[in-house]
């Protein structure tokens, strides 16, 4: 599988399929493996490219890291790949990766899906907001921010592998604390030439759909997809659901 380097570090991606392009951007407890179920059901219809951010999977894992090189090692995969007319999707902390990335080569960009995030959007309305939702989040173990209890108790084995994916990184969540600061303004972002869309779930306990609604409304143009009974880690957790709101949003992404 291809590599390419960024700012000395090398960074590894995958290419899986044909059609137009849709890059999944991992969170904090992910890599590109995490994307399993959304690889093949989407591959036959798309070119899906996954990607390990620097500190993460099969990239390159120093000793420190400044996620603030994260947008760069998702353009280098872009260009590398030579993708245009491409949906940038990132989930969780991702999205914030994914949004500066594409704000920086917006003529690749078909369209940007804020995944279970805003992306690190800075405005006065929903910065406060977003710290709220994430103070209440943090009183739960992580696990329960994550996953449903019924799932955890009914997909044993799916939940313990979820829990392994996290070994096979050294990026941990204190290197990330930066990845959101300098975030786009809301006026950057809805002047932007490629498409914006929110994807949320109804049960996500770290952002609340009230946000990411708020959010939509802020940004003029945006769609926004809540998924009942959804948690924050829908991809994993309801792939079925994921998936069918990823069809959606491109579809629509790519009617814009």
């Amino acid at each position: 599988m291809p590599t390419v380097h960024n700012n000395g570090t090398t960074v590894y991606y995958e290419v899986h399929g044909e059609g137009s392009p849709i890059l999944f951007v991992h969170g904090s407890g992910g890599h590109h493996a995490a994307w399993y179920q959304q690889v093949v059901a989407l591959r036959d219809q798309h070119t899906v490219v996954t990607i390990d951010l620097r500190g993460f999977g099969n990239s390159d894992k120093d000793e420190t890291y400044d996620s603030q090189n994260f947008p760069g090692d998702i353009v280098a995969v872009i260009e590398d790949a030579d993708l245009t007319d491409v949906v940038l999707l990132g989930q969780s902390i991702g999205a914030a990766a994914a949004l500066k990335a594409a704000l920086r080569v917006p003529d690749r960009i078909r369209g940007v899906i804020l995944a279970h995030s805003l992306g690190g959007i800075d405005d006065p309305e929903i910065t406060p907001l977003v710290k709220a939702d994430r103070a209440e989040a943090e009183k739960l173990p992580v696990i329960d921010r994550l996953l449903t209890t019924a799932f955890r108790e009914n997909e044993a084995a799916k939940t313990f592998l979820f829990t392994q994916m996290g070994t096979f990184n050294k990026a941990r969540m204190q290197d990330l604390r930066n990845l959101a600061s300098d975030g786009p303004s809301i006026q950057t972002v809805a002047a932007a030439p490629f498409g914006v869309a929110f994807l949320a779930g109804e049960k996500d306990a770290v952002l609340s759909p009230a946000t990411v609604t708020k959010a939509h409304e802020l940004v003029e143009g945006s769609l926004l997809e809540i998924v009942p009974g959804a948690p924050h880690s829908m991809y994993w957790e309801r792939p079925d659901l994921f998936n069918a709101a990823v069809k959606k949003l491109v579809d629509e992404l790519e009617g814009n």
